[in-house]
């Protein structure tokens, strides 16, 4: 009987550690994740980010174009530096700084953490090899095309002041970046 408890505490305090360092993943930033996924054997997804528009997202607050629509809305700061704007054109904004590591800025725009949690956790290629490994380090999955598309929609929608409608098929080819198999 003693042994049980002491293997079901162990249990409880392993899962608890478990959680705390999934919790306090850093943000890692988009120049540490294109170390590895710049590669054609990955599928060059450092290249298609780069050709997209998520990254130059944060680069199009600093236009005329955006201070025209930021005075337009009534906003008191400039669009890069006004929350409304900042939630979908550098979601991490909003993160802790203590969560932020160094290599992380900001100015990347929309990056590969914006959608797949934060990467200090799960950034290692012992762990990247494995799938199941990197969700349970922290990095989200997409169950199905309506999962990444609920995650989409978050940012493309009517809220925005430049919005046009949203052809999830069409934008999902643009910034779709599988692994080639094999």
């Amino acid at each position: 009987m003693r042994n049980m408890r002491l293997f079901l505490v162990l249990i409880v305090v392993l899962l608890i550690a478990a959680f705390t360092v999934q919790a306090q993943n850093k943000y890692i930033g988009v120049k540490m994740c294109s170390m590895c996924h710049k590669t054609d054997k990955q599928g060059k997804q450092l290249d298609i980010w780069q050709k997209s528009d998520h990254a130059k997202a944060y680069k199009t607050l600093n236009t005329p174009k955006a201070a025209e629509i930021a005075k337009a809305k009534g906003l008191t700061k400039p669009a890069v530096e006004a929350a409304e704007c900042l939630d979908c054109h550098a979601p991490a904004y909003k993160v802790d700084a203590k969560l932020l590591d160094k290599s992380f800025d900001l100015k990347d725009g929309v990056q590969c953490e914006d959608c797949h949690n934060a990467g200090s956790a799960y950034k290692t290629i012992l762990i990247m090899k494995d799938k199941a490994k990197a969700v349970a380090a922290g990095m989200r999955e997409f169950k199905d095309a309506a999962a990444v598309k609920a995650s989409c929609v978050t940012c493309h929608n009517e809220k925005s002041p430049t919005y046009k409608g949203f052809n999830f098929e069409e934008a999902l080819g643009k910034i779709r970046h599988p692994v080639p198999k094999g």
